[in-house]
Parts: C-alpha cells; structure tokens; sequence
C-alpha cells in the first residue's frame, strides 16, 4: 500500500508525487499512455516557465522521467473504479487493484461529460473495463463506445470474449436506455439494443469513478488546499477547471500533495 495514490499521469500528477516523495511519502502513479495526454502533441510548449520551445511529449517524457528517478512508481493503465475503504482506497485498473492511504485525482477533464444514463447504469450494464467485465456479456450484444487509440483492440477482445460488438468510434449524442439494467444505445441513427455500453474515454469522469464525489459542473469541487469533497482526496489540474494550462496544473499538484501529506501526518 502507498501512501499517496495518483490517478493520472500529467503535470498535475507528476508534480504532485514530486513533491510527495520529498516529503517522503511512498507513491504510485496510476497514468495511460503518454502519448494520450491532452498536451502530448503539441509541437512547442511556449508559455511553461524555463523550458522554451520544448514539445509536449517531450515535456512529459522529462516529468516522468524525474519523477520515477525520485523514486515514484509507475504504472500503465487507466482506473475504473474507486472504492472508499474506511482508512485506504482501493483503485481497480483493468484486471489489477491498488491501494493508498491517500487519494490524489489528476485525471484531467472529459469534455462533454457523461451520457445520459451513464451514471444511473454504471454496474448495472454500463462498464469503463473490458477486461474486467466483458466476460460476463459472453454470447450477448455490447456496444462499445471507442475514444482511445486501443478502443478497436478492446472491441477485438470482446468479439474473443464470445460477445456480439457494435462499436461507434464517432463522437456525438449517444443515451444509454435502462431501467434496472441495460436495454439499448441512443445514437442518431436510432436506438441499438444491447446488454452493456462500455465506454472507453482518454480521461475518466471522476464522479463516475467515486460516487459522491461533490462536482461544479464537469469538474471537481475543491478548496484553496485542493482538498475534495471526500476525505482524504484531493484533485489538481484541468479536472478542477480553467484556465487549462501546465503551469497552473503543476502548482495544483504541489499544493494538493502537500495537502494530502499533511493529512497523512495528522493521522
């Protein structure tokens, strides 16, 4: 178990286990690819302080780098469920579990926000993981709504699962239709029946991820110390809202750190 435990792999989460580290707090990074981040193509990164003209994904590439050298774990993949457990938090991603005494969510903003019956539906036919759920739609049609470069490979995963795939790979107004569990997909082209929707984005919804979770709109609601609704997490960066930009997500990530260290040692 960590100490701190980093939902997502930018600035704000690399800033903040740099900073939780000094404090010596153990700490993991649970981040997806690098090449996903929002700031990942950018060809020149002009208004970061000291770094001119350097490329977004080389700027991430330097944050990381530094930050595992400083003794921060990392780990591939991308956190679909988070479970309160009194005095620790369990995160599950993909198959694999991990725990922290502390939560730090850096997860970055989805834009547009969930669909409509998304939030009601969410384990009840609504799924943000193939690998853990897709067996039990085994012989069954799914629908897969695919926004990440992998998404054609987990619509394959579930076709070797036994399941019956639809996937939609095109971004626009989708509903998920249900009453205790999954019946069909909204699209524009009419309803699809189905028994799941897994939905794949880049960047989670965090309420999605942790129910109760106090939200302003599409992003976390937070106080000056970055401390979130639930106690003992704190969020830093695009996902507590504008101006969406590095600088402001790495002093986010260092006062949500030093927050989160601080209520570690009051406990």
């Amino acid at each position: 178990m960590k100490d701190v435990l980093i939902i997502g792999g930018g600035p704000a989460g690399l800033s903040a286990a740099l900073t939780a580290l000094r404090r010596h707090k153990s700490c993991l990074i649970l981040a997806g690819e690098r090449g996903e981040s929002a700031i990942a193509p950018a060809a020149a990164v002009e208004n970061y302080p000291g770094l001119p003209h350097i490329s977004g994904d080389e700027l991430l590439e330097r944050m990381e780098r530094q930050a595992v050298e400083a003794g921060a774990e990392l780990h591939r993949g991308k956190a679909t469920a988070i479970l309160p457990m009194g005095d620790s938090f369990s995160v599950a991603a993909g198959s694999e579990v991990f725990e922290g005494r502390s939560l730090l969510l850096c997860t970055g903003i989805s834009r547009g926000g969930a669909y409509p019956g998304e939030r009601e539906l969410l384990g009840r036919g609504v799924s943000y993981c193939v690998t853990c759920d897709g067996m039990l739609y085994r012989g069954k049609d799914v629908c897969v709504l695919g926004f990440t470069p992998e998404a054609e490979a987990e619509a394959g995963l579930l076709e070797e699962m036994g399941c019956r795939v639809r996937l939609f790979t095109r971004r626009g107004k989708y509903e998920i239709l249900g009453e205790k569990s999954v019946t069909a997909l909204r699209t524009a082209e009419g309803d699809v029946p189905c028994a799941a929707v897994f939905v794949l984005r880049a960047a989670a919804i965090p309420d999605a991820l942790l129910p109760g979770l106090a939200m302003e709109g599409e992003h976390i609601s937070v106080t000056r110390g970055m401390e979130c609704s639930v106690e003992g997490v704190f969020a830093a960066g695009d996902c507590t809202g504008g101006p969406y930009q590095i600088a402001k997500a790495v002093g986010e990530g260092n006062v949500a750190a030093l927050s989160a260290c601080a209520w570690l040692e009051r406990r």
